[in-house]
């Protein structure tokens, strides 16, 4: 594991998070410098993460702990049973009509590849010792709209949120890490952390992959949190007459 921390975490103190942000490192080799979730532990992927977030505490999962939920097959580290692959527990849990919707919705999953990870570790952002694989933000919705907004800024890119109603760990962690996507879920609409009541009902979970986190900090470094105009619906209105206003008359001497 990478060691050596190469961004600056602390733009993200300026979003006054109500759960610290998790550092989430996928690793084929033993992590060094964190402790070991207790093996005693029987969680979910899900489950871990917001440990980490409440507890506000390093530690890693190994594919020799108990996870209780489907996490081992899509971090490569077991196959998926055959009655599962056939789409039987969707059906079960009332998620899907029958089986082969189930079935169907497995060929988004973003599995990583057979034996790759051996590890994954969770650390809250201020005691990051590695650079992450994905950064995992949860916020309020006026709170989540400044990260994302910080995704945009200095790059023009659009919002995307990809998810469905069951497996909510590979939207958030893996597919942003196979695609290098930001991407953002809503846990109240996925079957796992809503039955497991992991957040708050109006919490935003957004995934940063590696490859944006340095973009998104100095975004939040730079760019003002919180706009005049969010303030009221008259602030809006006000600015945004005054604006169009003002260019308006330049426009007409360019």
């Amino acid at each position: 594991m990478q060691n050596k921390l190469v961004n600056d975490y602390s733009p993200l103190k300026k979003l006054e998070l109500d759960s610290p942000p998790i550092g989430v490192k996928f690793s084929f080799f033993r992590p060094e410098g964190l402790p070991q979730l207790d093996m005693d532990e029987k969680l979910s992927l899900c489950e871990m993460l917001r440990k980490s977030q409440l507890e506000n505490k390093a530690f890693y999962f190994s594919k020799e702990n108990t996870e209780t939920c489907v996490a081992k097959i899509f971090l490569g580290m077991e196959e998926m049973t055959p009655f599962a692959e056939s789409g039987q527990i969707g059906q079960c849990l009332g998620v899907f009509d029958d089986a082969r919707a189930n079935q169907n919705y497995y060929q988004y999953i973003a599995m990583l590849d057979r034996g790759t990870v051996n590890y994954v570790s969770f650390c809250p952002a201020d005691q990051l010792m590695y650079e992450p694989d994905v950064l995992v933000i949860s916020a309020r919705p006026n709170v989540a709209e400044v990260v994302m907004r910080a995704m945009t800024y200095a790059t023009g890119e659009l919002f995307e949120s990809r998810s469905a109603a069951v497996m909510g760990c590979t939207w958030l962690l893996t597919y942003p890490y196979k695609t290098q996507k930001v991407n953002f879920i809503v846990p109240a609409f996925i079957h796992g952390p809503h039955g497991r009541e992991l957040y708050p009902e109006n919490t935003i979970l957004i995934g940063i992959p590696y490859r944006w986190i340095p973009t998104i900090l100095t975004s939040l470094d730079r760019m003002t949190i919180h706009l005049s105009s969010h303030a009221s619906k008259e602030a809006y209105l006000s600015e945004f007459a005054g604006i169009l206003a003002e260019l308006g008359e330049k426009a007409a001497n360019p």
